[in-house]
């Protein structure tokens, strides 16, 4: 997929780290001439085995981290540093614990200079859509996980960035609890016009909320293959393996990203016995 007038554009990015260990170094190869661009307004998720550089192109969006070679592109402007304009979500919630629900949703407009009465009227708001109401004034230990998640979702939506960026944000929690979080994050998305890249290990997960699917190959991760969902909009979270059109994509994805997972199974046997 070429690189061309994405809101984010990967160009031959490559990405070494290295390993320290007593007095050794050793480098890793974790991305190699990734070229990927994203559109602006799609829900686009990353999935490829553990290790293949999913969350360092997404560290590398948010400035977190440079690539060794190429460049990464936000909004025609190469990342140079911390990208403030987007938002990041992690599988941590990274609430203040000594901040209420409600102050901890308003931080980030505090930030931002935004005056205290405009700041508590989007927050009521944000919470009242998620269905938080009622638990305004309860501190993250009161708070379960599920709620956690929802409070740190739209502590970042609440401030508008155009780009949300989400590692595994549902990881942690039961299955029950995905479902339903999943549904909310899509509600809150569609017609918003914001562009989400989402980092995710479960496959139903990524076909249900996605319009691409970007698979990566096993380290050094390189772009495998990009997917068009072809699940119609909107999607039902709950009932999306009833689609007729699921079966055939999640068997086509799933042998895609097997290929992957045995050849790195083959190769730590070999290098295991050599």
């Amino acid at each position: 997929m070429a690189a061309t007038s994405g809101v984010i554009e990967a160009r031959n990015v490559f990405k070494a780290f290295v390993a320290r260990s007593h007095r050794q170094q050793r480098a890793f190869l974790a991305l190699h001439a990734v070229t990927l661009s994203v559109a602006p307004g799609r829900f686009v998720s990353f999935v490829g085995p553990s290790g293949c550089g999913k969350s360092t192109l997404l560290n590398m969006v948010a400035g977190l981290i440079r690539p060794t070679q190429g460049e990464i592109w936000y909004k025609s402007r190469p990342v140079g540093g911390i990208n403030t304009d987007v938002g990041y979500i992690t599988q941590d919630d990274n609430l203040l614990p000594w901040r209420t629900l409600v102050e901890n949703v308003e931080v980030a407009l505090e930030f931002r200079g935004v005056a205290q009465a405009e700041r508590h009227s989007r927050a009521e708001r944000y919470i009242a859509r998620v269905g938080l109401a009622g638990f305004e004034h309860h501190y993250p230990h009161e708070l379960s996980g599920g709620m956690r998640k929802r409070t740190a979702l739209i502590r970042t939506l609440i401030y508008e960035p155009d780009v949300i960026l989400m590692d595994e944000p549902f990881g942690p929690l039961d299955a029950q609890t995905r479902v339903i979080l999943q549904d909310e994050l899509l509600k809150l998305w569609e017609g918003s016009g914001k562009t989400i890249v989402f980092v995710t290990h479960d496959l139903v997960e990524a076909i249900a909320l996605s319009d691409e699917i970007v698979l990566f190959s096993r380290a050094p991760g390189t772009i495998k293959r990009v997917y068009e969902v072809p699940l119609a909009r909107p999607r039902d979270v709950f009932r999306v393996h009833a689609d007729p059109r699921f079966p055939a994509f999640y068997d086509q994805l799933w042998r895609d990203l097997k290929e992957e997972i045995s050849q790195m199974d083959l190769e730590g046997a070999v290098h295991g016995h050599g």
